[in-house]
């Protein structure tokens, strides 16, 4: 009889893990699988990621651990070791990464603009406006509050070429009175432009987005200097052996497919959609 008990508890424990994987549904086991996506913070704050990765998870049965930073701070990253791949917004610095020899590949998979946020009462007189280097000329000689990320990332950069295209140099000519240097976030930015009524440059994703607008509008878009590109970088496997290159790749072809586009191009908030897929149309 012991025997015989002995020999049904072996049989148990082999046929119960195997009933339980059997119950599971597709990708269940190999969601123990999952990858580091270095990631600007424009795709995160806007709901962009939560609303597609699930979605890639559910097919594939990868998790997505999004580490979500500036661009610059995303690349180095990367650079580190300590992602597997890499969205980003910022084609100077990507192409900069790409030289370094530690991207593989890089693929355009969407894009929105940015727009430049004020106080409802404008005190630079700038609304309406669709001339942004003229705005910000505008918005430095009144001494109008400016918030700017000053974070390294994509959206940081575009704000300081707009700056040189106007012959302004913020940081030195304003800086500690009405620019205001904050080294955080674009939802950071925008909480300040907010509490400050001060103007700020924006994605256009994380502004629809973004619930703590106050008195803050659109005072000037539509100028094809603020188009902004979204990327994904595979990594180099002969600088990146230990990244998990296979899984990424999983990811970034994912991204760029039919049914990756159609998820990028479906997100809405109140009815407006965020971003706009261009993997077959790359502006």
């Amino acid at each position: 009889m012991r025997m015989a008990k002995s020999v049904l508890t072996w049989i148990l424990a082999l046929a119960i893990p195997a009933a339980v994987a059997g119950s599971c549904p597709p990708g269940a086991i190999a969601a123990q699988s999952s990858i580091v996506l270095a990631s600007t913070t424009s795709v995160e704050n806007s709901g962009l990621l939560a609303h597609i990765l699930p979605q890639f998870t559910a097919k594939t049965g990868i998790s997505v651990r999004v580490v979500a930073q500036g661009t610059g701070q995303a690349l180095d990253t990367a650079r580190r070791g300590d992602a597997d791949l890499v969205l980003v917004h910022d084609p100077e610095a990507e192409q900069k990464f790409m030289n370094e020899g530690h991207g593989a590949t890089r693929r355009q998979i969407a894009w929105n603009d940015f727009v430049i946020v004020g106080p409802a009462a404008d005190p630079a007189h700038v609304k309406g406006g669709h001339d942004a280097v003229a705005g910000l000329k505008a918005i430095a000689g009144a001494k109008a509050p400016f918030v700017s990320r000053g974070d390294r990332s994509g959206t940081n950069a575009e704000e300081l070429r707009l700056w040189n295209a106007a012959g302004i140099v913020p940081g030195k000519e304003g800086q500690g009175t009405w620019y205001r240097d904050i080294g955080g976030g674009m939802g950071q930015a925008l909480n300040a432009a907010s509490a400050m009524n001060a103007y700020t440059l924006s994605d256009r994703g994380t502004w629809l987005s973004f619930a703590n607008k106050a008195s803050l509008i659109i005072v000037i878009e539509g100028d094809s200097r603020l188009i902004n590109r979204y990327d994904v970088i595979q990594l180099n496997p002969e600088k990146h052996a230990n990244a998990k290159l296979a899984e990424a790749e999983r990811l970034a072809t994912w991204l760029t497919s039919p049914e990756g586009q159609q998820a990028i191009g479906s997100y809405e908030v109140s009815g407006q959609q965020l971003f706009h897929p261009s993997a077959t149309s790359p502006k």
